[in-house]
């Protein structure tokens, strides 16, 4: 059964397409990964069993495995709600309050920051919306590429390509000066350097797990002024994941992410605007085998 939270708990902060976000004591947020689904910025009626569980344990992962690089805000995944009511249960409100059960391993507490408004994009292939804009112009989000390339086609080197971050409705591109116009040069190059340094570290790690990370999106924060990544890191949601067995430039290729439900409901006749259709029980079933997939052979770990 998907996990939805239509519940609202206690000193709700912020509410996003897939994440749940209250506030805790001492500048600390509750940050929960729903089984909602987004999908063409628009959230879907039909939820993804145990997906909130994997984007939470991925996630940290990956906070983990990349904070050489920059730090993030993780303070702890919440795996036992036991240490969660006994560490915050009384501190939330006049009376006690005890937090639910299906919080344990889809949660974790984290350091509020002052989010930076720019959704970080690093691009390693030519896939999505990025082969789009390159048959058109020969260019992605204004830098021009060589001629020639295929769909799927490794770049020879990653690229920053950041889009605005909508509160809703669709993210739209923006260029790398359009971005220092915004959040000022000197945090423009820091991100960038760092987004892709965490995107050539990541995708070293996952080609030798047998995965190959296509494109990926950051989001990034600070705290008295020092950068720090938060949300969601290196998901299938935030994420383009292929097999390396079957790679095959010069067409699509199969993913671990989402593409395959972004593809049926193109496929549906779906304008793309809300409200969006049911899923069908076959694509909620294989979209919830892919994900356990990519969390099985990044992590080494059985969900």
């Amino acid at each position: 059964m998907a996990v939805l939270l239509d519940t609202d708990l206690p000193d709700l902060y912020y509410r996003g397409k897939v994440r749940d976000t209250y506030e805790m004591p001492g500048d600390q947020l509750l940050l929960i990964a729903t089984d909602r689904v987004s999908a063409f910025d628009v959230v879907l009626p039909t939820g993804i069993p145990d997906k909130g569980v994997i984007l939470n344990q991925l996630s940290a992962f990956w906070f983990k495995q990349t904070s050489h690089i920059v730090p993030n805000h993780l303070i702890e995944v919440v795996d036992d709600v036991n240490w969660l009511n006994s560490t915050y249960g009384e501190k939330v409100c006049s009376g006690y309050y005890s937090y639910p059960p299906y919080l344990a391993r889809r949660s974790m507490i984290v350091r509020q920051a002052e989010r930076i408004d720019v959704e970080c994009i690093v691009r390693g292939f030519l896939s999505g919306s990025g082969w789009a804009d390159y048959q058109k112009s020969g260019s992605v989000c204004g830098i021009r590429l060589p001629k020639g390339l295929n769909e799927s086609d490794r770049l020879s080197e990653p690229i920053f390509t950041p889009t605005t971050k909508a509160e809703s409705g669709h993210d739209e591109p923006i260029t790398i000066d359009e971005m220092k116009d915004l959040i000022g040069e000197a945090r423009t190059l820091e991100i960038a350097q760092k987004s892709v340094a965490i995107y050539e570290y990541a995708a070293e790690y996952a080609l030798s797990r047998g995965i190959i990370i296509a494109d990926t999106k950051f989001e990034f924060g600070t705290i008295n002024n020092k950068l720090i990544i938060i949300d969601e890191l290196l998901t299938p949601d935030s994420s383009r994941f292929w097999d390396a067995e079957t790679y095959s430039p010069g067409k699509p290729q199969p993913s671990f992410d989402k593409q395959p439900l972004r593809d049926w409901l193109t496929s549906s006749g779906w304008n793309m605007e809300p409200p969006a259709p049911e899923l069908p029980a076959e694509v909620v079933e294989g979209t919830v085998k892919r994900y356990r997939e990519a969390y099985r052979r990044i992590t080494g770990k059985e969900l």
